[in-house]
């Protein structure tokens, strides 16, 4: 499992509609290593904090595995590292191995960045008009091809090439791609609901989703 590129934008404006929209989508790869802090990486933001970044979304992971398939499915030729909006580029975790909760370490060293796994990335508008197809933003979500955020519990200098180690792993944890399935997809009954609760570092946002989709397939009885 490798580190395979580390990608940083600060905003900047774009035209969207005839509008100017501030975004950080465009993430280009960084040069050298980058500093991990709590909540971001230094040389990158994130535009709009209601929706995005904070303890639980301070950094977006994205399988390169999956660019060959988005490659084909929209004709798009020599995608870059960045391209999905990700901040890191990574090889050996997709949404079926990795589960909410599962701690990583970032390279080799005792001392360096330790991050947690929290929950899938839903996209926003600036997504679909980065890579020229708007409408893109349901399919993204129904491929299960989303990605990850991190929380950083260790920061510390990464850099391309860097090994990905998982260090703690709960057995009862809830993968990713059944998480995005819960949180977007209507997927899974009271059970798997239910057990996703107990997840001790379940972020907040998902905690308010699930419980709100118990609440309301109670009243649905």
């Amino acid at each position: 499992m490798k580190l395979l590129s580390v990608n940083i934008s600060p905003p900047k404006l774009v035209e969207i509609d005839g509008l100017q929209v501030l975004t950080a989508i465009n993430k280009t790869p960084a040069k050298g290593r980058v500093w991990l802090s709590r909540l971001t990486l230094v040389g990158d933001s994130q535009a709009d904090l209601s929706v995005h970044g904070g303890e639980h979304q301070a950094v977006y992971c994205y399988p390169f595995e999956h660019y060959n398939y988005w490659q084909n499915r929209l004709n798009l030729s020599d995608l870059t590292y960045g391209t999905f909006g990700e901040n890191l580029t990574i090889s050996g975790l997709l949404e079926e191995d990795i589960c909410i909760g599962d701690v990583l370490q970032i390279g080799n060293a005792a001392n360096g960045p330790i991050v947690q796994v929290t929950m899938p990335r839903i996209p926003c508008f600036k997504f679909g008009h980065k890579i020229g197809y708007p409408d893109i933003l349901d399919e993204f979500l129904r491929s299960g091809k989303s990605g990850f955020y991190l929380r950083v519990i260790q920061t510390g200098e990464i850099g391309a090439g860097d090994n990905l180690t998982v260090i703690e792993h709960d057995p009862e944890a809830i993968n990713i791609r059944t998480t995005l399935g819960m949180q977007k997809l209507d997927e899974g009954d009271d059970i798997l609901l239910n057990r996703a609760l107990k997840v001790t570092s379940l972020a907040p946002l998902l905690k308010q989703i699930f419980e709100a989709r118990l609440t309301e397939n109670d009243n649905d009885l």
